[in-house]
């Protein structure tokens, strides 16, 4: 038997896997395993079990906690994984051979006695013992806040370490695939960006590399009030003077880093002969009005399939000419639905077709934070005048660029957009169907469901490949199915298929019909999880408008009709009428026939789950509701219940 930390806390014996619960002695489990052969005091432990501030019977609740554990090991027959209680506290003793947390450190120093192909190899299988968000079953704010940072940095450095081989290497589109990911999941890392700008330097893509250079810098200073640190500045000075980057120049450009930032403050003015990349882009960043840098590239979407409908209308509207030409209003369009339907991958696919058809460029603006707060239209503006400093009409081409505006909350953060920008065209991606703003702007709404069959097994095969469909003829339609043709939870099985070659996707598929929404996850980003995104969706609503969308969805009807959501939620039908638009225009029900609307599979089993596992959610759930408990939804209680 072998315990899994690197990911949600799990015993396996190799073929089958148990996932732990959420608990106590979880969480005692982890803080052992944590520190495997140590000692860790009593006092620590009900500190990372029951919170510092923990109760006063909590001595001898963590000895209950010990004894839960023991007969869990007896369970699972590992009794001689023993919790040993030693004086001040207890230990757990394991190996490399019983905790990847200890193989993953003897793969790593192993790779650092070898030679680089071999060295590379080896990091790579170290890495790959990394599966799903990293103890994300432990209920301990203490292990989250003190351990899971420590142990995520030990990842990192491995990381770093890999793609410095593959640079040194000259493989810069193998390190591409890693450093685009974890640039965006740690924006403010400096060296994973410098890694990035040089292989995407290296790789002919200057105008990306440069591009990607103003992102952190941007971002050091926004965020941190710093500039790039000197190699960065450097790196950069580099790319604008054309040097060559190549497997045999970068350990000499590495040294030179530091010169070539001194150079860059010292001397702004010097002129390199004959007119040379330098030279101009010295001058360039001198000026008092520079102008700006090439637009950050729109991101691909590998492996992007289906929409075909969807598609082929959106490009014939964004790239028709316009009869009245720059006088009338730019085309824009709203694509709408629920979260991780797609909508930002269709977006994106749209922009890569018509990008010719623009000539200043197109521009992803995030309309939403990392925390799910909207941004304020001010704030998207003022990235706007930077990104286009010119603006329509005042001498920068014709304005014709084509800005994808993302994950926008409400109609107030695109209208000023629109209107300063109405040389330009939109695509405007949100949960909500914006309809206010279409009212008042124009413009179409292409509301986007789940994949059909067809389509969802055309992706899996983009991202999987034909071999390992043709392997299992039969296993990808129910695979498509488990993940409920839903567009996030189809690349979240297939990245996690691809990283585990051996798996059978008919058994990934049994799998995954045990827990459809747990198990939707990747450890190494957070963004790539359906029960996230589905609790970000839930934490946007009025709290009120959360739990009725939980006990609709947790109900058996199938399809809803108003009356019958009236009953569940004790309403009377106008009001319950108001929640039904409500949830359909935050795209968490779907409208069949008239009067009949559904929920999609995963928010069901979301929402089944939440009964079963939340304490904020489950009383309510699994009680009927009580006269006039839900208020209106600005706050009131319905006239008719008061």
């Amino acid at each position: 038997m072998r315990f899994q930390l690197l990911g949600p806390l799990s015993v396996t014996d190799g073929r089958d896997l148990v996932m732990l619960p959420p608990s106590k002695p979880t969480a005692l489990l982890a803080a052992l395993l944590i520190r495997p052969g140590s000692i860790v005091s009593a006092d620590r432990l009900r500190d990372i079990v029951w919170g510092e501030e923990h109760p006063t019977t909590a001595k001898t609740a963590l000895q209950s906690c010990v004894l839960r554990l023991r007969r869990l090991f007896a369970k699972y027959g590992i009794e001689h994984q023993a919790v040993v209680a030693v004086a001040g506290g207890y230990r757990i003793d394991a190996d490399a051979e019983t905790l990847d947390l200890l193989h993953f450190r003897r793969l790593v120093e192993q790779a650092a006695a070898s030679g680089n192909d071999s060295e590379l190899y080896t990091l790579r299988s170290a890495l790959a013992l990394w599966q799903g968000g990293l103890l994300s079953n432990v209920p301990s704010d203490l292990l989250h806040r003190d351990e899971v940072p420590r142990l995520t940095e030990e990842r990192l450095r491995v990381l770093e370490r890999v793609c410095d081989i593959e640079l040194e290497d000259g493989r810069c589109r193998e390190a591409l695939v890693d450093l685009w990911e974890v640039t965006r999941v740690y924006p403010a890392h400096e060296r994973f960006a410098e890694q990035l700008i040089e292989a995407l330097y290296r790789t002919g893509r200057q105008t990306e590399a440069l591009a990607e250079y103003r992102r952190i810098k941007g971002h050091l200073r926004e965020r941190l009030g710093v500039d790039p640190r000197a190699e960065l500045q450097g790196l950069e000075m580099a790319i604008l003077r054309g040097e060559d980057l190549g497997r045999v120049e970068v350990a000499r450009r590495r040294a030179a880093l530091a010169g070539h930032a001194t150079e860059r403050t010292a001397a702004p003015g010097v002129q390199d002969p004959q007119g040379s990349p330098a030279s101009a882009g010295r001058d360039a960043l001198a000026a008092p009005h520079p102008l700006p840098l090439p637009l950050p590239p729109i991101p691909s979407v590998p492996g992007f399939t289906g929409r075909e409908h969807e598609v082929h209308s959106l490009v014939s509207q964004l790239t028709t000419e316009r009869p009245g030409g720059d006088s009338e209003r730019a085309p824009f369009a709203v694509l709408s639905g629920a979260p991780g339907i797609g909508k930002t991958a269709l977006a994106l696919h749209v922009a890569h077709l018509v990008s010719r058809h623009f000539p200043d460029g197109c521009l992803l603006v995030p309309l939403t934070r990392p925390d799910g707060s909207p941004r304020p239209a001010e704030e998207a503006a003022d990235e706007l005048r930077r990104a286009l400093p010119a603006g329509p009409g005042t001498g920068r081409g014709r304005g014709r660029s084509l800005l994808v505006l993302d994950d926008v909350v409400h109609p107030d953060q695109v209208r000023p957009l629109l209107t300063a920008y109405a040389c330009g065209a939109a695509i405007v991606t949100s949960r909500m169907g914006l309809a206010a703003l279409v009212a008042t702007h124009g413009g179409t709404v292409h509301r986007l469901g789940a994949l059909d069959p067809e389509q969802s097994q055309a992706l899996l095969t983009a991202v999987l490949g034909r071999e390992r469909i043709a392997a299992e003829p039969t296993a990808a339609l129910p695979l498509a199915t488990a993940c409920g043709h839903h567009p996030l939870a189809l690349r979240i099985a297939a990245a996690r298929l691809l990283t585990r070659p051996r798996l059978r996707l008919a058994d990934y598929a049994d799998w995954l019909r045990h827990d459809p929404v747990g198990r939707l996850s990747l450890a190494d980003d957070p963004r790539m999880s359906v029960p996230q995104r589905l609790d970000e969706a839930l934490k946007r609503l009025p709290p009120v408008l959360a739990e009725a969308h939980l006990r609709l969805a947790a109900s058996p009807h199938d399809p809803l009709t108003t009356s019958g959501a009236a009953g569940l939620l004790g309403l009377p039908e106008d009001t319950a009428e108001q929640v039904i638009e409500r949830l359909l225009d935050a795209g968490l029900l779907e409208e069949g026939q008239p009067g009949a609307f559904w929920t999609h599979d995963l928010l069901r089993a979301h929402a089944r789950r939440a009964a079963g596992s939340s304490v904020d959610h489950a009383p309510a759930l699994l009680r009927p509701p009580r006269h006039g408990e839900f208020p209106q939804l600005d706050g009131t209680r319905p006239a008719a219940l008061r």
